[in-house]
Order: C-alpha cells, then sequence, then structure tokens
C-alpha cells in the first residue's frame, strides 16, 4: 500500500539517529518528488505526529540558560558554534515535517506540501554538511550539549498554522539570516574552508524557507480576508518567547519576503 505524505512524515519524526532521520528524509522527499514529476501526487493523507520527534541519546538538552557560553575565536569554540548550528538543523527537519503532519486536515494548495518537503531536504542536507565539517575538526554531533528550547515553537503552535508560520520560519529561520554572515567571516578568518563552504550553502537556501512561510502566511491571510502585518505582530507576540533582536539583514529578509514594518515594530514594542 502507497505511504501517504503524512505518514512518510511521521516515520522520520519518530526517526531518532540524526543521520538515519536525515537520510530517510532525503528517501522521503526524492519519492514524494519523483511522482510529482512523473503527473501524479502521491495522497497528503493524515496521520497523528508525535508530541515530540525522537532523538538520540546525545547531545545532553539543557535549558537555553545552563548550555556553556561559545567562545568561538578558539578551535573548541569553533567547534561548539558549530555543534549548535547542526542542532539547529536536525530540529529544523523534524519542524518542515511537523507542519506537513500536523495540519494535513487543513485544505491547502499542492504546492505549500512541495516547499515544506523541499525545505526538510535542505535541511537534512544542511544537517549532514554541519557533521561533517565537526569530524573533520574531530567532533561529532552529540559531543556537546544542546538547548532543549528548540521544539518549543513547535509545541506553542500545534493547533495554529498561522501561528506556526509566523514563529518558525518568519521569526527562528530569519533570526538565521541576520547571523549567518558574521559566522562565515568568524570561519573563514580561521580558515576554516569546509565549514565557510557549508554555511554559504546553508546562508543561500535559508531565503527560500523563510520566504515559503512568508508565502504561505500571505496566503492564508489573504484567504480569510485579513491585514497579514496586523495577523503577524499578534501572533508573534502571543507565541514567541524572546525578543527580535537588531541587526536585521533587510537585504535578504526584503528577498524572502518579510518587509521591515512587519518585524521592527516588534523588535521597538517588545525591546
Amino acid at each position: 500500500m502507497t505511504q501517504t505524505l503524512a505518514e512518510m512524515a511521521v516515520e522520520v519524526l519518530a526517526t531518532a539517529d540524526g543521520r538515519a532521520k536525515t537520510a530517510l528524509c532525503r528517501r522521503q522527499a526524492a519519492t514524494w518528488f519523483a511522482a510529482r514529476a512523473s503527473g501524479t501526487s502521491l495522497p497528503v493523507g493524515t496521520a497523528t505526529p508525535p508530541d515530540r520527534p525522537s532523538r538520540p541519546a546525545l547531545p545532553e538538552l539543557l535549558d537555553p540558560r545552563d548550555v556553556p557560553r561559545r567562545r568561538p575565536g578558539s578551535p573548541q569554540g569553533r567547534i561548539a558554534l558549530l555543534h549548535a548550528v547542526a542542532h539547529i538543523e536536525l530540529n529544523a527537519v523534524d519542524l518542515h515535517w511537523d507542519i506537513i503532519a500536523r495540519f494535513a486536515d487543513q485544505p491547502m494548495p499542492i504546492g505549500f506540501y512541495d516547499d515544506w518537503v523541499k525545505a526538510a531536504d535542505e535541511e537534512a542536507k544542511h544537517f549532514n554538511l554541519i557533521c561533517d565539517c565537526l569530524e573533520a575538526m574531530g567532533s561529532h554531533y552529540g559531543a556537546l550539549p544542546a538547548h532543549a528550547g528548540m521544539w518549543r515553537a513547535a509545541e506553542d503552535t500545534e493547533g495554529d498554522l498561522h501561528g506556526r508560520l509566523a514563529v518558525v520560519p518568519m521569526v527562528l529561520e530569519a533570526r538565521g539570516l541576520d547571523v549567518t554572515p558574521g559566522m562565515i567571516t568568524l570561519f573563514r578568518n580561521a580558515g576554516e574552508a569546509q565549514a565557510v563552504a557549508a554555511l554559504e550553502v546553508i546562508y543561500a537556501e535559508e531565503v527560500a524557507h523563510v520566504a515559503y512561510g512568508s508565502k504561505w502566511f500571505n496566503w492564508l491571510c489573504g484567504r480569510d480576508g485579513t491585514d497579514p502585518k496586523d495577523v503577524f505582530h499578534t501572533l508573534v507576540r502571543r507565541y514567541f518567547h524572546g525578543t527580535l533582536k537588531p541587526p536585521f539583514n533587510e537585504e535578504k529578509r526584503a528577498d524572502a519576503g518579510l518587509p521591515p514594518d512587519f518585524y521592527w515594530p516588534l523588535a521597538e514594542t517588545e525591546g
């Protein structure tokens, strides 16, 4: 029997090991797009995702306040920074499959599923690129403790597709556009060419992930007849635990469909 896309998503979410999760993710994405290229589509279906995705025994997950400070000027500090990036990318794989499975009961155009399967596939690639860097530096994913709060945005927005799109791609992933150029400069100055190449791939592809969030958020608001900017402000204040911190990468945010009047008022109000 043909698996539905929602069932494929849950299978990824239920896989614990990082390399195994990303390998399965990439196979599922290839299966989905092969069907699309043949002129057919796999059924989206419905399935019940886990409250939390399966995770390997390591890294140890700590409260954000307890994660040791990174000092990126040293080799160990750069390893710690890449470890944090790997952790973000692995969570992103799960977040993108979770949005498919959790909201599969809501009628959305087929392009919605195309976008998030593609985003998940790219996040899997990013995780593997960073793991390769860590291993080349004598470390590995799981060698250091990591942030336990990464899944909170998914839990907070489990019943609100508008909220999920607002917080995950349009706030959390947009933050990556702000900070990645500085990381690229840091690793370039340290002569870490493999890390620079991996981060440049991530930086180029993350713009599209933010754009998917913006596109479908605006689509939902258009369907509902609501003002996207006002809805975005309301939902970020409701669900995002933190502040939107400048400086913002206004050029890349604009490329992703995020105009300044979406995020600057939140930074001013919350900051």
